[in-house]
């Protein structure tokens, strides 16, 4: 399964180079499946950019998650403390491989109703646009 995060350009500049090899969240997805984030970089770009898989999610106490993540961060430990501020836990997902687009992706052209989401967005057959469904699996 497949999730959509919303990422703004600089941290998505920092995943595609490998600066960055943790994505912080103050949620996470229910479902268990899900393998891989598709990558929806906020504006000004506005589109899904790329992917990557999910090594694996870490769940822990923001000072603890900080202690374990912050050389593959990619953020200071300021814009780290006031992201977690008041949250008792945090999650990391440990990025493993990166696929960047060589075409990025209009998400309305894929996706029916499209909104960016605060936190995620499954990217199940039922959200895809029918038409654009057999594209959108030639292109991930």
């Amino acid at each position: 399964m497949k999730v959509l995060l919303s990422i703004n350009p600089q941290h998505v500049a920092n995943i595609f180079s490998g600066l960055k090899t943790y994505e912080f969240r103050r949620k996470v997805f229910a479902r268990k499946d899900v393998t891989t984030v598709v990558v929806y970089c906020t504006m000004p770009i506005g589109k899904i950019v790329g992917e990557f898989d999910i090594d694996c999610i870490i769940e822990k106490r923001p000072a603890n998650l900080w202690e374990e993540t912050s050389k593959g961060s990619g953020i200071s430990k300021q814009f780290f403390d006031a992201y977690f501020e008041g949250r008792d836990i945090g999650y990391a997902l440990k990025i493993g491989e990166v696929r960047a687009y060589d075409a990025y992706v209009d998400p309305s052209d894929i996706l029916d109703n499209f909104t960016p989401p605060q936190s995620y967005m499954y990217m199940d057959r039922e959200r895809l646009k029918s038409e654009k469904a057999n594209q959108l699996e030639l292109a991930w």
